[in-house]
């Protein structure tokens, strides 16, 4: 199975104004500038699907993709699903009562989404034990329901030192290691989440 199409289908601000919950949900989050642009972007093979900026947080809405997969059931020759595209935490230079709004919104679209299936946290495989990232994973694992997972992915592994990547890789055993430069790990995280959409 396999991404065919995938196009931007809107933004919110929260769920309110978010679309109809009626595709499985994949949300991508993690600290600002840790290439989640980027990922879903060579993820897709879309150049440009997912807008990325040199400035962090600048990501401040909440932004939806319709993705499609073409299977090998010629009864069933495609699938669909939803890319969520979730604004960076941390760094962001925008003004306390906005941060604080914004949130408020991204944390109702992670704790009260129904089709929520996924959480993939995106992780700076540099920097992997940082405060932040330790505070989101418990989150998660604190909302998360019987029917959804988390997927830890690994981003720029192209800059770790072969030992160091052999390390983080004993330390997280589930984890998917990804290199946007070499398209490292992007099949491992398709058939990750495809399986779990499609395949349980």
């Amino acid at each position: 199975m396999k991404i065919t199409e995938a196009k931007f289908l809107q933004s919110a601000q929260s769920i309110a104004d978010s679309p109809t919950p009626d595709r499985a949900e994949v949300a991508f989050l993690g600290r600002s500038n840790v290439g989640k642009s980027s990922l879903l972007n060579t993820l897709t093979n879309i150049k440009g699907l997912a807008k990325s900026s040199s400035t962090p947080g600048k990501t401040q809405l909440i932004n939806y993709f319709e993705i499609k997969f073409k299977t090998v059931d010629p009864e069933l020759p495609y699938l669909y699903a939803r890319f969520v595209d979730l604004p960076g935490f941390g760094y962001a230079r925008v003004a306390k009562s906005l941060k604080a709004e914004w949130n408020r919104n991204l944390t109702a679209y992670l704790e009260l989404r129904p089709n929520l299936q996924i959480f993939v946290h995106l992780i700076d495989s540099r920097h992997p034990l940082l405060d932040i990232d330790k505070n989101v994973d418990e989150f998660l694992r604190t909302i998360k329901r019987g029917d959804q997972i988390i997927i830890q992915a690994f981003t720029k592994t192209d800059k770790l030192k072969r030992n160091d990547l052999a390390k983080l890789k004993r330390q997280y055993p589930e984890g998917i290691f990804i290199s946007n430069l070499k398209k490292d790990g992007m099949m491992d995280l398709q058939n990750r989440i495809t399986g779990y959409l499609f395949g349980h």
